[in-house]
């Protein structure tokens, strides 16, 4: 990985480039809505998606009146083990090295009885990856239920995938029911993080010659309301958001969007949403409803890598569309600005515990060689080892006091971000499982839409060579 240089841009609003992308070559962009185009705060969000989800399972008898919401409990980038009930933060060789049954972190040696053999591998049904913002409130509903049904107090639920999906059956409800989303248009202040510089940035992109494209989940009632609040009061007289798409699709059915072969339905009445099926193709500034991707290709009489889409759903938006459709893919992270001012701040201590590193190994390789000699020695009885054991004894108490510094660097950069996950990006001294999709699937990924701004429509993002093993001296 790596990152966009600008002078005048701080870390946390890069471009991190995985794999080379010319903006030249582009020649349509297309964005999701929510935690895209439209930035949340996260927490009220959730916490009102958590609130509502747990109405759901009260009326179910669960007792859940005392549960409060505690977005510390977990982070984006985790697995739910549905057969054993744990969260569990993974590298991105599947190997589990943190781990937590419902809200209780278990211990080192538990952890390694349980996961010691066992290798994540998402393909699996047992494995469940939290790829998106959204589901931060089910996660922490779903621990603190798993804490409910080990005391008992849930009875009726048998294991802990029924456990999860009635969570999460709980929670798609809230949303289909509309009320988090009417209580978010009564009070956006509250709940949007207003960035004023993603209209300057889809203007450019459109004054370059960029075709522009909104697609999201959302049905049109509520995403007319949630840009117009969003961006029109940063559009010129006249102007609305409607001015910045060349065209919008709700109602997406995403990923399926990228799969399938949905029908196109036109919006006729955009004040009754009323809808036609359309068969002429997609015409610019039209609303449409459903339809697919071939669809957008074959009006546009474009294709692959010409088409780039920016989203934030690691799977609905960015695997699929890539892995299917060649499209080239930028994946939005929200907490990325945390992480790189929280790595920023610890960095004069990240030297230093590199350094200690550094001569850790080199002990250690001394102390493998006179271990080596010593058994050596011993081998022919004439040789005196006792000044061999000494050496070895002073090599034991040097490494023992290098332990001492660096035990509790290592627990500080372990738990940078979240005292009981860590970053995001990072499981221990390895990438995280999630920075292996990111990795995988993400041509780019920065923080915001509004960060392409300040590398123009013209850039050439380059992926710099990155070092094997072998090759890092």
């Amino acid at each position: 990985m790596s990152k966009h240089e600008k002078h005048d841009t701080a870390n946390h609003r890069h471009i991190y480039t995985n794999r080379t992308l010319n903006l030249r070559s582009i020649d349509a962009i297309g964005h999701d809505l929510h935690y895209t185009l439209v930035r949340y705060t996260t927490r009220e969000w959730e916490r009102r998606a958590y609130h509502h989800a747990k109405l759901q399972v009260a009326d179910r008898g669960w007792p859940v009146d005392d549960l409060e919401f505690d977005p510390t409990l977990v982070i984006q980038g985790l697995t739910i083990d549905l057969e054993l009930g744990n969260l569990l933060k993974v590298t991105r060789f599947g190997y589990v090295i943190r781990a937590q049954h419902g809200t209780r972190p278990l211990e080192h040696r538990q952890m390694r009885k349980t996961y010691s053999s066992a290798e994540v591998d998402l393909a699996e049904d047992r494995w469940l990856f939290l790829n998106t913002m959204f589901s931060m409130s089910e996660a922490i509903l779903f621990a603190q239920v798993v804490d409910l049904a080990d005391q008992g107090a849930i009875p009726e639920v048998v294991g802990y995938e029924d456990l999860y999906w009635i969570v999460r059956s709980a929670l798609d409800a809230a949303h289909l029911e509309g009320t988090l989303k009417a209580e978010i248009l009564a009070d956006p202040d509250r709940f949007i993080e207003p960035d004023p510089a993603v209209v300057t940035t889809l203007r450019d992109q459109r004054a370059a010659g960029k075709k522009l494209l909104l697609i999201t989940n959302s049905e049109w009632e509520y995403a007319s309301q949630i840009m117009q609040i969003t961006f029109d009061p940063h559009m010129g007289d006249g102007e609305t958001w409607r001015d910045l798409f060349d065209v919008v699709i709700v109602s997406a059915a995403k990923p399926g969007f990228f799969l399938g072969k949905n029908r196109l339905h036109e919006i006729v009445d955009l004040d009754r949403a009323l809808l036609r099926p359309h068969f002429e193709g997609i015409k610019p500034g039209g609303v449409y409803f459903g339809g697919n991707a071939h669809d957008v290709e074959q009006s546009l009489g474009l294709s692959g890598d010409q088409i780039l889409y920016v989203g934030d759903h690691l799977f609905g938006d960015v695997l699929v569309s890539k892995a299917t459709l060649r499209w080239r893919t930028a994946l939005i992270i929200h907490e990325l600005e945390d992480e790189v001012s929280a790595l920023e701040k610890f960095a004069p201590r990240e030297k230093k515990l590199a350094a200690l590193m550094v001569r850790k190994e080199e002990l250690e390789a001394r102390q493998a060689d006179l271990r080596l000699t010593q058994l050596r020695a011993r081998s022919n009885k004439k040789t005196d080892v006792s000044d061999l054991e000494a050496d070895l004894t002073g090599l034991r108490d040097e490494i023992s006091t290098l332990d001492t510094q660096i035990a509790p660097l290592a627990i500080e950069s372990g738990n940078l971000v979240n005292k009981h996950w860590g970053p995001l990006m990072r499981a221990g001294a390895d990438k995280s499982l999630f920075a292996r999709q990111v990795e995988r699937h993400a041509d780019v990924y920065t923080s915001r839409v509004s960060n392409f701004g300040a590398v123009t429509p013209f850039a050439y993002l380059r992926a710099f060579r990155s070092p094997l093993p072998h090759e890092d001296d």
